[in-house]
């Protein structure tokens, strides 16, 4: 069988009452919001209380495949996780690639909102209609690469598909991520642990259905077209399917901008021994993989001389388990990487907590009795970074517990949140901001806390695409970060990877977005879309208490210069950037939505 893209319907699944829907979604709704991050915000939105808890009954779990995701778009495999944050309070969308996504939409499903808490743990089976909630104690308390074999083989279905949660989000850890396919991850905002507030252990998928769009002979041309142009592409072409992400370790760490010791400096010394290239030479990289529809595959499968096997580490978990904790051993950081996909951890957050934890027991703020076997988290210590990975996912001792709740919860329970380098308390990724003054201020915008995809503005800044800015420049950058920001949303709302924006631009997405709604919306209408997603955000986060206050950095990033590298001395300048950018959004001069700009976006 086949449907239309438009023709995807809604599964809402309450585990409190035990209730299957299936529902239509009013086609104006694509037109407006596409897919993913947009439709699922506008359904969190309108469906919930954004001051509730986000670990409550009262909070839903949206999985949302992208507009495009299932067809044969470039890259088109990418599916989010909307939900209300419980380790920001912001509303949480999490992106995830491989083929969870893509299998998800052949089922003839575009979203499943799942809602209310099951007294028991269970999971959810859906093969084509026929939908199940089972009972989950036999795969309860298991990692998540466990719990996808037992599953896919009491499935008995070939090529089903499975996204789960790991010990973290069972133990309800705030930085909790949501794993599909193994090793992909839906890691940021904590999910995974709303994902255990409502005891579902997994979702695994099946479907028969092709996909179909509007314009096939023209979206199929373009399509094409367009991975001519991902291969085409040095970054897309030759650095990520050469490197994986890993190609950036030496290019961040060389322009002064790669955090070290907890943002304390921006040069590792011991960059040479942990970076991609490091990773092919010692030849621990076997293959490099592809998520479903992807041309780039910047995916890495590693073995370890102990044969140990796994995926990763990407750039963000190998700076947040080496770099930002002093560590320069490839494999204790490749070994942690292995057991943050098995254990359901964010890698970002999980190593930035490690080195705030780091650097508030070296000022001598964590005392030495909160340690237990006396493992001592110092900057260096590549066996902390293993034994507190652990005790972070099951909770099992005094100060994991603390760490398992993120950086800010930890820095503020030993009186220092101020070590906690977060935005809005989500953990910042491999950037220093200092070093990058439109980044900075992407992060301090971001409507999910400290977040680098939201708005890449590496790539002008430091990478020269689409044209090389100076990061340390001024003039112009609110203008590229509201462009950089609306545009992602568009793309995670497509369902596409963030990464085909290396090569192609709005025009590109533009085409095939026309081609599947049978539209004819201009590159302009398309950003637009974009920012009627970021306001529909801006708007539930003001909703849920964040305030403008929240648009800042960590105290140490807006004052104290960088003390080392090629951008020694600088420092963020949040401050002369966040006026032009709040008028450039059409909010008031506190960062409060103005009216008119609500009724121009159709919010009101």
């Amino acid at each position: 069988m086949s449907y239309l893209v438009t023709d995807a319907r809604l599964l809402r699944i309450n585990l409190t009452s035990k209730t299957i829907k299936i529902e239509k979604i009013e086609k104006e709704l694509f037109k407006k919001f596409l897919g993913g991050r947009g439709l699922g915000s506008k359904y969190l939105a309108d469906e919930i209380d954004p001051k509730i808890d986000a670990l409550s009954e009262a909070n839903k779990l949206i999985f949302a495949n992208g507009l495009l995701t299932g067809t044969i778009a470039p890259t088109g495999g990418r599916y989010m996780v909307v939900t209300k944050s419980p380790l920001t309070g912001t509303i949480a969308s999490s992106n995830s690639g491989g083929y969870f996504g893509a299998e998800f939409r052949n089922t003839g499903f575009m979203m499943i909102i799942v809602e209310g808490k099951s007294p028991k743990p269970v999971y959810i089976s859906i093969n084509d209609d026929d939908i199940k909630i089972n009972d989950a104690k036999e795969i309860w308390g298991l990692n998540t690469h466990k719990t996808t074999d037992w599953l896919v083989d009491a499935f008995g279905v070939k090529g089903a598909k499975v996204a789960c949660i790991g010990p973290a989000g069972e133990n309800l850890s705030r930085i909790a991520s949501i794993m599909n396919d193994k090793n992909r991850a839906a890691g940021r905002s904590g999910v995974g642990a709303v994902m255990g507030s409502k005891n579902l252990k997994a979702i695994i998928v099946k479907g028969s259905n092709n996909v179909d769009v509007n314009q096939a002979e023209k979206f199929t041309q373009t399509v094409r077209k367009q991975n001519d142009m991902l291969k085409a592409h040095p970054v897309t072409g030759e650095g990520l399917p050469a490197l994986g992400t890993k190609v950036l370790d030496n290019i961040i760490n060389s322009s002064g901008l790669y955090p070290t010791r907890n943002f304390q400096s921006a040069i590792f010394d011991g960059v040479a021994e942990v970076c991609g290239e490091a990773l092919v030479n010692k030849k621990y990289l076997k293959n490099n993989t592809a998520c479903y529809a992807c041309v780039i595959a910047c995916g890495r499968e590693v073995v370890l001389p102990s044969g140990r096997a796994g995926e990763g580490p990407e750039y963000e978990s190998g700076w947040s388990l080496g770099a930002a904790c002093g560590v320069n051993d490839l494999i204790a950081i490749t070994e942690a990487n292995f057991m943050c996909n098995e254990l359901g951890l964010d890698t970002i957050s999980a190593g930035s907590t490690i080195a705030a934890a780091m650097e508030l027991y070296e000022k001598g703020f964590i005392p030495k009795e909160d340690l237990e076997n006396m493992v001592e988290p110092r900057f260096g210590n590549s066996e902390a970074i293993v034994y507190y990975l652990k005790g972070m996912a099951y909770r099992e001792t005094k100060l994991a517990a603390k760490m398992a709740d993120g950086a800010y919860r930890l820095g503020k329970a030993y009186g220092h949140p101020e070590l906690a380098m977060v935005v809005k308390k989500q953990e910042l990724p491999a950037y220093d901001p200092r070093g990058v003054q439109g980044h900075g201020l992407e992060y301090a915008t971001s409507n999910r806390g400290g977040c680098h995809v939201r708005g890449y503005m590496i790539s002008p800044e430091i990478l020269g695409v689409p044209e090389k800015l100076d990061p340390q420049a001024l003039e112009g950058k609110a203008g590229w970060v509201k462009i950089f920001q609306d545009l992602t949303a568009v793309i995670d709302s497509a369902g596409l990877c963030l990464f085909s924006s290396f090569a192609l631009g709005g025009d590109e997405y533009r085409d095939l977005i026309n081609a599947v709604l049978d539209t004819e919306f201009t590159t302009a209408e398309i950003l637009k879309t974009g920012d009627r997603i970021w306001n529909l955000e801006r708007k539930f986060n003001l909703a849920a208490g964040i305030m403008p206050d929240q648009d800042t950095l960590p105290k140490r990033l807006l004052t104290e210069p960088l003390p080392d590298g090629p951008q020694k001395g600088c420092y963020s300048q949040l401050h002369k950037l966040l006026p032009e950018y709040y008028q450039l959004r059409g909010w008031d001069e506190k960062g409060y939505i103005k009216e008119e700009t609500l009724r121009d976006l159709g919010l009101l």
